[in-house]
Formats: structure tokens, sequence, C-alpha cells
């Protein structure tokens, strides 16, 4: 086979083949008098034009792109004529043209970017001009030599004539090029190089005299060094490093070409095809470089085995070991930013689409087949995948490529001995294929199980409060375990399957290298060290490609599952308002809503249909009846959200949109203000008429900073008038023609009913169109039409109350539907809005702060809660088999060498040393004692792989354990501390935040971390074994490795501040993106309602822009440091060369340890970009740890202990007692209750009534121990409440809250989540609540109620919830509120239900409408946290000052 010319064959052959030039000097400079054609074609026109493709590539004028063009269409026809001539060094004629093709394309298509980008009509950076010049020398070299071979003007040789007229007409267009760059066609359009806006072209101050990073522009105007080394990112590096990256707006903008908002998908080949595809230039070129490492290695070495070799040889190799690492490092470093912009821009597209159809999509539609979960999950997980597939794209090519050339070069090596080696690799491929969809597979089911866990902690969450109150938490904790339990199980299966690859392809190399070598010596060769070390050197190169591969096919086909998906919603039909309403206007202008004969369907079971109603211009429509009737999905059909089956629907003026107040209102999370205006302009005298007509004054008073308090998330803060006030507020601010209040009077008591009524319904809003839905009767004698409805339909409208009202009193007489204030929502006692909302303000700034920075690294603490979560044993025994392993590894290489040395010894007194021996004979047949030497080596080389792949294996499944232990701790934990901890801290911590926790954070640890730090300890393990090997090969190395190790530590310190503060900012940054995102979803029906869909588009684009100016700067800040490592790495190589050449001239070296020392240098760059890439990563991961770790040690937490003298009948009596009862809701703040004292005796029933804010849900929170109470104390039977466990406390008493909080699930699991009662008693609750129509309706107790009960009314919620207190079997009975959202008929047959259920029953019943107290047996007046009443009715109203009869005269009867 020649297999001693394949090892003869070394660069100098290489090059004298190609230059057709003596192998003692086969690369001359000058020769006849003139520079000769080698140096010329490789030097003056290869490398130059290598360069002008390197740093065109950095930029990806008509002229200039014409004379690109024609330049490499000559060189195309010149490498033609090459062809055909056929002469001797034809091979580097055709090497020099077709680096100069490439290099041209690439200029070309950097022309083509340039044209697109800022630099548009002007001549663009300078440096281009420099990069034609390069080219320059090498034509007038070769023109000259053409000029003196007289055969190139002699006509018989058309072919080297047309050579000659080619070359010359090759000056034409870099003429013409140069002429454009000198003077460029600039128009009135040309923008400065650092402008900061498209609207303002003022050029920003020069970098020098800069301190304000936010304002500076990314990249865009800087040179061509800057933009290679990136220098553009020093100021922002060394503020990174003083610690002041603290905001958003600190970061540069982006550059020009990553624009924030691109619209859909079907653009993204389009936007960023050419420039992407134009990448895979760059990467084939840094694939090609990549194999430079291993043939010049191999040269190397020869040439250290020849003794007398001459001097330049070794430098040569040296030099070219330096500018292969080099080229390769700028052009990967490069590719891989570009793919990062690429992906960036991407990301922007999807999320602004996914976005837009979200406000666009039909409102049934999206119910129907997404909840809203999935939809921000669209934006989240899926555009995520998407954007990785930009990544993987060029791998799915390159990785097949670099597969094949590795073999190739195997083959040139050690002939077919490497085909053992690829069998067992290729065997592994569909082992790892099978694996690959196994993982998938339990990926899948684990992100479903996640899903559900999310779900159910985001639901408990949302109503903590209750659980509290009933007691709910250790049943919620077991069906959050039990969710999480089998997301382990397969978390567990993917982490076993993992370390099944891992451990296969760790143990991979030292398999084939031991297959190979084996083979190669029994066909009967001799290993040498050039041999063996590159071998070594492409086996591992022979690796990547086929370890990479199924997860970059796995990444491929995500994206595809997910484009699909994001596909599928982006394909649901858009709202369609033009063939929604009908375009034909009434006879009578007056008419503003004409509905006629039409059926809709809405989101419940209920339909509506036969609705006839003409609505009059500046009427008041007043819509009553019970509850469930399909009120609210009157007011939706008006505003278009429902799907229109048959009938018109005509509103008059529809565009300007409607002001609408939903009936459960949402609130923005922004300030009071802020919510109020809904981004119109501030009209100060119109404003304070809305804040005053709405009721709102007071409470905007009490706020701490007035109307600019912050509001937290869904109005948190806010008691439920307050909320239903401000949402009234802003539907009045709108100034529309038409508006739909949804029971806005349902959550306030009385004075203030009385006053929306008359100051803002009949008031400010009196010359306008109003449909209001209510259950208080009392004001349906203020309207102009009254509409009865009943199972989705109309069945009564009256011009005249009179004719409506008989069929809706409970008692047919006009009489107040005092509804109950939802005032309570939490915290919110009179002086309570105020302060829970500056206890709000307050904290939240500290938490938000905390939230954006925990300055600094990471304390040691982290790594610590980490390591303990591990456990500690487990955690040395990972370390100890990671050593072993590395170890084993270094060693089997270490034996190699030796063994080569030795061979080499022995041979040189059998034979010349030659690097192969001139008879192969078959070693297996030989007759000599070399076989015995060879088993030897064999044998031992053979055990210390096994032992490796061992050592290989247990680490692996040690460390999928030990990650598998530490989530599963972390989980319990967190689940154990956030159930205990006190009601304060969930008031005044959004739930997003604490969800982030349930959510992203534990996935980190549960997958992202475990993975990194696998990575991490690897490197570190592997860095340690490399630095051991090379040190004792080479122990010269040692010199410039320690300056270099100082400067690689202050780099990545240097690095690593900034990193950490940009990546802080990234995750800063995009909660904004999704919490607008979830809080646009919540709020569609009155965004859409009200028009502003556009100006809700622009706030998520702002928002997404500040996300990508950090997320585009924390990649470059990466791209910064890889270029730095990147040319430490090329010093180590270039250091270890020049070494071993200088010590072979004074003879003193082993070529199997410079080989050894050599192949284990070329990775090094790899290994030290890896080694900080996966720790910084790791450090990323564990600000998880630390975020969990936060809430799991420092969260105030209730008291847990529990009282064993308490006997379990307690309380039997139910007697209750208030001592001088003081509480405040934190220091600070005016008390909520203030020296409280009243008895309750057994069996009595008390109404509590009081104005927003005057303590009233305060009494209950105390009496629950929800808050703690400053001073004095509640007994209950005698026993003071602080001495009895939270548990027995709250299990003894029953309440009724004023927010009716269902779960998803069955109705049976709403009554009775624990499985206390049997079915039968269940039923018979739901009939004494009037529900069972209703829940046989809907399919029965095994029925789902819908996410947070979407599927039943407000009122029919609030049912349940009653139906709740009735199956506990307490001696006390609290009732918040509990009738707000239900009609008068139901409210009276409520009250008797209640009346003869808990007949021998402590009652507290806080309430709006006077009535339900009026039979109370005492009533309590509270008033700023005192009792100021508290005795009979019928005393009460005998007393002229009492307030109580105050509130009973103004109810008008």
């Amino acid at each position: 086979m020649g297999r001693g010319v394949v090892a003869d064959f070394g660069p100098s052959e290489l090059i004298s083949g190609l230059c057709h030039t003596d192998t003692l000097d086969p690369f001359p400079v000058w020769r006849d008098g003139a520079i000769s054609p080698c140096f010329n074609q490789l030097v003056l026109g290869a490398l130059a034009h290598t360069v002008v493709a390197v740093f065109s590539a950095c930029y990806l004028s008509a002229q200039r792109l014409v004379s690109a063009l024609l330049v490499a269409l000559f060189f195309v026809g010149d490498l033609v004529l090459v062809a055909l001539l056929h002469r001797g060094d034809m091979y580097l004629d055709v090497l020099a043209d077709g680096c100069a093709i490439l290099s041209w394309l690439v200029h070309f298509g950097a022309l083509l970017v340039l044209q697109r980008s800022i630099h548009r009509r002007t001549r663009g950076p300078s440096l281009l001009l420099l990069l034609v010049l390069l080219p320059i020398p090498n034509l007038v070299v070769t023109l000259l030599a053409y000029a003196q071979d007289t055969t190139y003007l002699d006509l018989a040789e058309p072919l080297r004539v047309a050579r000659l007229v080619l070359a010359a007409a090759r000056g034409l267009p870099l003429l013409v090029y140069l002429l454009a760059f000198a003077a460029p066609c600039v128009g009135e359009g040309s923008y400065t190089s650092m402008s900061v806006n498209d609207a303002d072209s003022s050029l920003l101050i020069p970098e020098s005299s800069y301190q304000e990073t936010g304002a500076m522009v990314a990249e865009d105007g800087s040179g061509c060094i800057s933009r290679l080394l990136y220098l553009w990112l020093n100021p922002l590096l060394r503020r990174g490093r003083r610690g002041e990256l603290e905001r958003p707006c600190d970061v540069y903008l982006l550059p020009r070409r990553l624009p924030a908002n691109m619209r859909l998908l079907k653009v993204l080949h389009k936007a960023f095809g050419l420039r992407y595809y134009l990448l895979g230039v760059l990467k084939l070129a840094g694939n090609m470089l990549g194999f430079a490492g291993p043939l010049l290695l191999s040269s190397l070495v020869t040439y250290m085995e020849e003794e007398g070799a001459p001097f330049s040889r070794g430098a040569w190799c040296a030099t070219g070991l330096f500018f292969s690492t080099l080229f390769s490092a700028l052009i990967r470093n490069l590719f891989v930013f570009e793919v990062s912009k690429v992906s960036l821009s991407a990301r922007a597209a999807l999320v602004s689409s996914i976005y837009g159809k979200a406000l666009r999509v039909n409102g049934g539609g999206l119910a129907a087949r997404f909840t809203l979960g999935e939809v921000v999950n669209f934006m989240s997980t899926d555009t995520d995948r998407v954007v990785n597939f930009f990544n993987s794209f060029h791998e799915m090519w390159s990785l097949p490529f670099q597969f094949s050339i590795a073999l190739y070069l195997l083959y040139l090596q050690v002939g077919v001995a490497f085909l053992g080696g690829l069998g067992v690799a290729l065997l592994l491929v569909p082992l790892n294929k099978v694996l690959a969809s196994k993982i998938m597979e339990n990926n899948k089911h684990m992100l479903t199980h996640k899903d559900s866990r999310v779900k159910l902690m985001t639901e408990v969450l949302f109503g903590i409060r209750v659980i509290k109150f009933y007691n709910w938490e250790a049943y919620f904790a077991q069906k959050i375990a039990a969710c999480r339990r089998q997301e382990l199980s397969h978390l567990k299966a993917i982490k076993y399957l993992d370390a099944l690859c891992v451990y296969t392809w760790g143990a991979l190399p030292v398999v084939i290298s031991i297959i190979t070598f084996v083979t190669y010596v029994l066909l009967g060769h001799e290993l040498t060290a050039a041999k063996v070390f590159t071998t070594l050197a492409l086996v591992g190169m022979l690796i990547l490609p086929l370890n990479s591969f199924p997860w970059v096919l796995n990444g491929t086909l995500e994206a595809k599952v997910s484009l699909d998906r994001i596909q599928r919603f982006l394909k649901l039909p858009n709202q369609d308002l033009d063939a929604y309403f009908s375009h034909v206007a009434p006879e009578d202008p007056q008419d503003t809503i004409v509905m006629s004969s039409e059926t809709e369907s809405t989101k419940g079971s209920l339909l509506l249909h036969s609705l006839n109603l003409t609505i009059t211009k500046g009427s008041l429509v007043v819509v009553v009846g019970k509850v469930g009737c399909g009120k609210s999905s009157l007011l939706a059909a008006i505003t278009g959200e429902l799907n229109r089956r048959a009938g018109v629907v005509y509103v008059q003026g529809r565009e300007n949109g409607f002001g609408l107040a939903a009936q459960e209102p949402w609130i923005q999370h922004a300030t009071v203000r802020d919510n109020i205006l809904f981004g119109r302009d501030y009209n100060s005298s119109f404003y304070q008429a809305v804040v005053e007509a709405c009721a709102l004054t007071d409470d905007i008073n009490i706020l701490p900073n007035g109307d600019r308090t912050e509001v937290g998330e869904n109005g948190v803060n806010l008691s439920g008038g307050q909320k239903a006030r401000l949402a009234l507020a802003r539907a009045v601010y709108m100034e529309k023609d038409i508006f739909l209040l949804d029971d806005p009077l349902a959550a306030v008591d009385t004075d203030v009913a009385h006053h929306l009524m008359e100051r803002c319904i009949m008031g400010i809003l009196r010359s306008k169109t109003r449909i209001l839905c209510t259950h208080r009767i009392e004001f349906v004698d203020k309207a102009d039409v009254v509409i009865l409805m009943d199972n989705g339909t109309i069945i009564k409208t009256g011009s005249t109350p009179e004719e409506v009202l008989p069929l809706v009193e409970a008692v047919p007489k006009n009489r107040k539907n005092d509804s109950n204030a939802k005032e309570k929502d939490v915290i919110e006692r009179e002086e309570e809005q105020g302060p829970s909302n500056e206890l709000f303000a307050e904290v939240e700034s500290s938490l938000s702060g905390e939230e954006q920075k925990a300055v600094g690294g990471l304390a040691w603490k982290v790594y610590h809660a980490y390591w303990r979560a591990v456990g500690g044993a487990l955690a040395v025994s990972i370390l100890l088999s990671l050593l072993l392993m590395q170890a084993s590894k270094n060693v089997s290489d270490w034996w190699l060498s030796h063994w080569i040395s030795n061979l080499k010894n022995n041979g040189s007194a059998q034979s010349v040393l030659m690097p192969a021996y001139s008879s192969p004979h078959m070693l297996l047949f030989s007759p000599g004692g070399l076989i015995s030497e060879v088993k030897f080596y064999l044998t031992v080389y053979g055990s210390i792989a096994g032992a490796n792949t061992i050592f290989t294996a247990i680490r692996a499944f040690l460390f999928a354990y030990g990650g598998i232990r530490a989530a599963s701790v972390v989980h319990n934990r967190l689940l154990d501390t956030v159930l205990k901890a006190t009601v304060t801290f969930f008031d005044t911590t959004p739930l997003g935040r604490v969800l982030n926790r349930f959510s992203s954070d534990l996935y980190s640890v549960d997958d992202t971390l475990p993975f990194f730090l696998n990575i991490l300890l690897a490197n570190i393990f592997g860095l340690l074994g490399m630095l051991v090997v090379m040190s004792y090969g080479l122990p010269w190395v040692l010199v410039p490795l320690l300056p270099l190790g100082l400067l690689y530590h202050c780099t990545q310190r240097f690095y690593r501040h900034t990193s950490r503060d940009l990546k802080r900012l990234c995750s800063l940054t995009l909660s904004p993106v999704y919490s607008h995102f979830s809080e646009t979803l919540s709020g569609l029906g009155t965004i859409r309602a009200s028009s502003s869909a556009s100006r809700f588009e622009e706030e998520n684009e702002r928002r997404l822009e500040q996300n990508q100016r950090c997320l585009f700067l924390s990649n470059a800040a990466m791209q910064w440091l890889d270029i730095r490592l990147q040319m430490i790495g090329v010093v180590v190589v270039t250091g270890i060369g020049v070494i071993a050449v200088v010590q072979h001239q004074f003879k003193s070296i082993d070529p199997g340890l410079v080989g050894l020392s050599l192949s284990y240098a070329l990775s090094i760059t790899g290994l030290l970009s890896g080694l900080i890439f996966s720790f910084t990563q790791t450090e990323m991961q564990l600000v998880s740890v630390e975020r969990t770790e936060e809430y799991s040690t420092t969260l105030p937490t209730e008291p847990q202990h529990s009282n064993p003298q308490v006997p379990t009948s307690w309380p039997e009596q139910g007697w209750v007692e208030f001592r001088g009862a003081v509480l405040s809701y934190r220091e600070g703040l005016p008390n909520a209750l203030d020296g409280v004292s009243l008895v309750v005796r057994p069996g009595e029933k008390v109404g509590v009534v009081g104005r927003t804010g005057s303590g009233k849900s305060t009494l209950f929170l105390a009496l629950f121990r929800m808050v703690e109470l400053n001073q004095g104390q509640i007994l209950l039977d005698g026993v003071d409440t602080r001495q009895v466990g939270l548990a027995q406390l709250r299990s003894k008493l029953a309440i009724i809250p004023q927010d009716p909080f269902m779960f998803s699930g069955t109705v049976r699991e709403n009554l009775d989540p624990c499985g206390r009662h049997p079915d039968p008693q269940l039923l018979e609750v739901l009939e004494h609540c009037h529900l069972s129509p209703v829940i046989n309706r809907i399919g029965g107790l095994g029925a789902e109620v819908g996410e947070r009960g979407k599927s039943l009314s407000l009122g029919q919620r609030q049912l349940l919830c009653l139906a709740r207190a009735l199956l506990t079997e307490a001696n006390i009975l609290c009732i918040d509120e509990a009738t707000a959202s239900v009609d008068q008929k139901t409210d009276k047959l409520l009250q008797q239900t209640i009346r003869e259920k808990f007949q021998d029953k402590t009652v507290l019943t806080i309430a709006h409408r006077i009535n339900t107290i009026l039979d109370s047996d005492r009533v309590l007046v509270m008033h700023s946290g005192k009792v100021v009443e508290f005795d009979t009715p019928a005393d009460l109203c005998q007393r002229d000052d009492s307030i109580f009869c105050k509130l009973v005269g103004g109810r008008g009867e």
C-alpha cells in the first residue's frame, strides 16, 4: 500500500510537490532573480486572500459590489485555464485561485450585508480599502512574471495568452473599486457610524470622554480589529468590574442590524437567510483549519525522530502550528458571534409575532384551544427551542464533513487498522439514537408532570389565604408531592440514560485507540511516536462529530415540534370584527346598539340565544337576572368577544372602543395613576373629577405615595371594593361613547354605591350610553330600560322598572341590595390599604432589590447548601471517581509514549531508525521474541484502559444519583417553607416571583445545574491532568505557563464580574416580558374593548428590546473572553512547538513525550474556554440554588407547635372574647385593630359593619391568627388562641371568605379535598345552597370546574364556598361578605339556610347588605380599628347618634 511513503510524507514533501520544487529547499522566496512563483502564490496570493476573507466576514456602493463579483469571476476563468494547461505546478495555482475565489465571494457577501446596514450610503469601514490593497502585490508580481516569460506573449499558446489577459483584466475592477471607495455616493440619508437611534442622527461623544454606557450603540462603527477582539466591549466590562451594572439601561443599545421587532415566521428565512448561509463559509474554513493541528503535529514528531534534520523544517512546523491555530481561533469565534446575532433577531421576530397574535386572536378560539400557561410557554420554551435551531443548522452539515475528513486522515496514518475502532464507534451510533429517543420520550412526560405541578402550585399560591383558613396545607403538600414524584421518576430515567451516554462516549476514545493500535501492531507494523499521537489527536476529532450529532439532530427535531406548535397558535382565526358587526346602520340614528334574533356561543356551557335588543344613544340600561343567567356574556357579545352564529349585531362607532369595567376587575402591575390613565395623557382637572366620581379620593389620600403608589399583581394589595372602583375609574377616564359596567357596585358598601351611582353613572357619564349589570335592585328605578335575563336569553325588557322589578325582588318591595363590599381582599382595613400598599411598595423595593442582585459572587453557603443537598459522602465519592478516571486516562497515554520510546531504543540496536520497518511481517506469526514484549505492553495498556472505563461508569452513575437526590431535597425544603410562610409574605411578594422559584429555578436545579456541573468537574480534572502530563513531558513548558496562568486568572476575573451582572440583568429583564404577556392575556377583554392593542404591542417591544440588549451583550462578553482564551491556547501550542524544536537541536528530547504533550496541548483552548464557560454557567445555575435557599431559610414562617392539652372537642360552646386586641400589619403602620374588646356569647349571631378599611376583615384575620396580635389576646371558650397550635385552631373554625377560591379539579375535590364526607352528604349540602341544578347541568360531583373555577359564574363560586363551610362541623362560623355576587332571591334563601344550619352555633357576619344582618342578635359597628357600637339592632335604631341607625335609614325604604 506504500505505507512507507505515507509515513515519509511531511509538510516539506507537501510543499515541494505543490510548488514543483526541490525537497531540500521546498519553499524558496527568491528564484532566478525574481520572487519565486511558490512564495508569490502561497504568501502574496493565497494567504492575502485568506486575510481578505476572514476580515470581510466581520462585516457579514453598487459599483463595488459588481467589482468584487467580477474579480471572483476572473479567478474562476483562470482556474479553468490552469486545469486545461495541466502544468507541473498546477496545484499551486489551483490553491491560490481557489482561495481568491472564496475570499472575493465572502467580500461580495460582506458588501451586500453592509449595503443593508447603517453604512449603506457611505464608504463603509476604512478597513475594506486595506483588504482590497492586500492582493495587489500578488497581481503585480504575477504580471511581471508573465511579461518576462515569452511563452505568455506567444499567440501559438492561446491558453497562456488568455491567462495574461485575465490577470491584466483583474486590475480593472480593482481600479473601479478603489475609485468607488474614494468618491462614495453619500446622500442626505447618510448615517453617522454611532448614532443612538433612527430619529437622532447626531454623533455620539467619542469613546474616550465617555462615562455613560447606556447611550452607546454596541459594535456599530467599530473598526475591524476592535470587532475581532471585541475591544468595543471594554468600557462596559470596566463598568461591570466596578460593580456599576445595576439596571438594564446601563448596557449598550442594540446594533442597528438587530431590530427588536421583526414580524412573523415566514420572514425568518427571508430576513436572515443570505447572511446566515454565508456564515457556512466561515464554518467550513474553521473546520479545515482544525485538521491542520494533527497533521503539523505528525510532521513535528517525525522531525523529532530524525537526528540531524534541518532546523528550518522544525521552524516551519512551529510556524505552521502558530498560524493554523490563530486563524482557526479567529474564524470560529467570529462564526459563533455572528450566529448568535442571527438567532437574537429571530427570537425578537418570534416573540413579537406571538404577542401580536395573542392580541388579535378570536377570544373563543383561544380559550377553547390553549390554556394561559400554554400560550406563555410558546413565548418562553418554544421560542427558545426554535432559536437554538440556528446553532444546530450549520452543525448538521459540518459534523458529517468533519467525520469524513478525520476518517480519511486516520486511514493515511494507520491504513485499514482504523476499521476496527470505527466499527465500535459506528455500533454506538444506533445505541445513541435509541438512548436519545428514550431520553426525549421521558423528557416529554417529565415536562407534562412539571406543567401540572406548576399549574397546581399557581393555584395554591393564588388561594393560599383560603388554604390557610381551611387548614388544607397538608392536603395540597401531598398533592404537589405526588406530581413531583412522577416528575422525578422520569427525571431519574433521563439522568441514568444520560449517564449511560456519558459513559459510552467517555470510554470510547480509549477503546477506539486500543483496538486501532492492537490491530495495527498485529498487522505487523511498528508504532512510531508520530503515528501514535497523530492517531490519538484524530480519534479525538472523530469522537466529537459522533457524539454531538444525535443531540444536534434532536435539537433540530425539537425546534421543528416547537415551530409547529407556534404555527398552530398563529393559525388560529383572528377576531374579525368587520364580519362580526353589521355595517348597516339602523333607520333611527339614535340607536347605538342593535342586536336581533341571534345565537352566540360563549365560553361555558351557556348559549346566548334569541336576543332582541335596541339601545338608544345616551340611555342607561340596567341588566338584572339571577346568578349565571348570561349578563356578562351579553356584554361580551356587544364587544365582539363571542362567536356570532346567526343574527345581527350593530354598534355605532365601535372603532373607538368601549369603556369596560369587567366583573372581576383587571388591574395592571403599575401605579394607581397609570392604571387610571391607561396610556392616555394626564388631564389634571378631568382626572380629579374621575377620581372624585369613583369615590377614590379618600383611598388615594391614605396611600403612602398617593396615586403614585404601585399596585401589586392583580391588584393584590387593594381591597375588592378598591379594585372595582379603580377599574371603573379607568373605564370612565377613557371618555368613550359606550360604557359597559359589569356589576361594579357589588363590591362596595351602601353609601359608596350611592355615590358611584349619582356622581359617576348618573353624573360624569350622564350623556353616554351605559349598560349596567347589577344585583343591587334598589338602583333599578334610575334606569331608562330594564332587561331581565335568564338562561342566556332576554325574558323581559321593560321601559319602566315597575314592569321587571317584581320578578327579581326577594320580597316585592324596593329594597336596597347592599351588596357586600368585596372590600376585604387581604389587608384592607382603613389604614391598612394605605399600609398594605406602603407595605407593598417598600417591601417591593427591598425584595426586587434582592431579586435584581444578590451582589457580587456567590456566597460559599450556596455551594455548601448544594453539597449538603447531594450528601457529603456521596459528593466525596463522586470527586474520587473523577480523579481515578482522569488519572487512568493520563496513565494509559503515558504508557503509550513509554512503549514507543522503548521500541525505538530496542529497534536502534537491530536496524537503522526508520519511521517504518522496511519489511512489514505479521507479528502474530513471527518466530522471534518481540511477541512477548508486545504482549506485555499491550496487556498493560489494555488493563489501564479497562480500569478507565470502569471508573468512567462509576463516575457517570454516581453523579446522576447525586443530582436527583439534590433536586428532591431542594424541592421538599422549598415547598415546606413556602406553605408554612406567613400571609404577610404572600401579600407583599408578587405571585410570579414565588412561582419562579418553583418553575424555572427548580428546573435549573433538576436538570441544567447537574449538566453544567458535570462538564465543569470533567474540565477541571481534565485541565489538571493535562498540566501534569505537559510538565512531565516538557518541563520547560512551565516557564511560559506561569505567566499565562496569571493572565488567564486576571482575564476571567475581569470577565466574570460583568458576565454575572449581565446574566442577572438578562433574567431581570426577561421577567417583565413574560409577566407583561400573561397580564395582557388575562386582561385581553379590557384591552381589546378599549382599542388599546397597539399600545400594548409597543410596550411589549420596549420590554423585549431591553432584554435583547442584555442578551446580546452577554453573548458578546462570552466571545470577548473566548477569543482571549483562544490566544492563550495559541501561545501554549506554539510555545511547546518552539521548545521542542530548540531542545531537538541540543539532542535532549524524547519524541514520545513531545507527541504526548502536543496532542494534549492541541485541546487546551477548548478546555480553557470550556472551563470558564462551564464555570460561569454553573455559577449562573447556582443562582437558582441561592434563590431557593433564600426562601428555604429566610422566609417568615407561622409557628408550627401544637398543644396536646387542648381537648379535641374544644371549643364546645363557641364563646369568643377579644381582650384589648391591638394589631398592625407592620411596624410603623397605623393599627388596624386598636384596642378591640368584646364578648360574643355562645350561639349568638353577630353582624359586623363599618366603612371600607375600618378593620372588619382584620377581626377575622386575627381570630384565625393569619396575622399575630401586637398586644392583647383572643379567647375561645376561655382558651387563649396563642396557646393552641395553628392547625388545631383553624380546623375548629369555619369561614366563608370574600374571594371565592376554587382550584382546578372536580366539584367533589373542591368541596371536600381531604375526602372526609360521603357523596350523599355533599349532594345534600349543594341542595341547601341551591346549586344542585347547576352542578347537575355540568355533570355532577365528578365534573371539572376548570382553571380557578372558570366554568362557574362568580356568584355560583361563592355559593360553592358556602357549601364548604356547611360541611365543616365547626361551632364558630365567620362569613365575610359571602353573597356579594348573588341576586336578592338567592341571597334570601341562603340567609335562611345559614340560620337553620347554624342555629346553635356562633356566627360572625361582615356585611354590606344591611338586610343580611338586620335579624342578627347583635350588631358590631367598627371604625378605624375601634369598636364604636355593639348592641342589638333594635336598641341601636332607638339611639339618634347611632351610626348603624343612619346606615339603616340610608337604605331608602
